[in-house]
């Protein structure tokens, strides 16, 4: 399975079948692909924010792929014309090659757009399954006990972790969720997009190899890992 990171909480993951994940594409100041360039099968939309929905409803216009996420942010995207399947924290779903379980995250939710803003359901993270590979798609989220939860039922082979405070965990409370979570490799995201959340992913990698199993794979925008 290839990992390649995109950019802030953007990841396409390729095997068996082909899965984005919060494609924020048009606009991301450091994302290096063109969203008409990328041809999934499945989208994972975390929650409602601009810079996570990103442009999953037009990708998924045009490729065919299915968008997944909480009901009320699916029935959103069914709404402007994507296909698109609800679900709900602690569900979980086989498409295809691809289990997917939604999992809590503590974040907002609300698209904003040129009025108030719609309230598009719970965030939630994702747990799924591709090529033997169990990875977990924290979303945006603060710490929280329950990752360790997350980490037993389902062993992790890869952990998608935000680290740039502010909106989400720091680095600190970050290296606290490998320690529940208890993952084999992590992949830190969601920071250096803009200088609100920047921060030091050698850091990071440092602190956690050394206080944890778990070793850090330290993406930039456009790069890819095998797992």
């Amino acid at each position: 399975m290839k990992v390649t990171f995109l950019g802030h909480a953007a990841f396409l993951l390729e095997g068996e079948a082909t899965v984005l994940i919060d494609p924020f594409i048009t606009g991301n100041p450091v994302t290096t692909v063109r969203a008409e360039d990328l041809h999934p099968d499945l989208i994972l939309v975390s929650h409602g924010h601009s810079d996570h929905l990103g442009d999953a409803i037009e990708i998924a216009k045009r490729s065919g792929a299915t968008v997944v996420s909480v009901f009320e942010l699916a029935s959103y995207c069914s709404r402007q014309g994507a296909q698109a399947h609800g679900m709900h924290i602690g569900g979980s779903h086989q498409f295809g090659p691809v289990k997917v379980k939604l999992t809590p995250a503590w974040h907002g939710s609300g698209l904003i757009t040129n009025g108030p803003a719609e309230y598009l359901g719970t965030p939630c993270g994702f747990v799924l399954t591709l090529d033997g590979n169990t990875i977990y798609h924290a979303g945006d989220t603060g710490l929280f006990g329950d990752m360790a939860m997350v980490g037993r039922l389902h062993p992790i082979d890869l952990a998608l972790l935000p680290i740039g405070d502010n909106f989400t965990m720091g680095p600190e409370d970050a290296l606290e969720a490998v320690h529940l979570i208890k993952p084999n490799l992590v992949i830190p995201m969601h920071y250096n997009t803009w200088p609100l959340i920047k921060q030091d992913p050698q850091e990071f990698k440092r602190v956690v190899e050394a206080q944890t199993p778990a070793r850090v794979i330290i993406l930039a925008p456009g790069e890819s890992y095998e797992v």
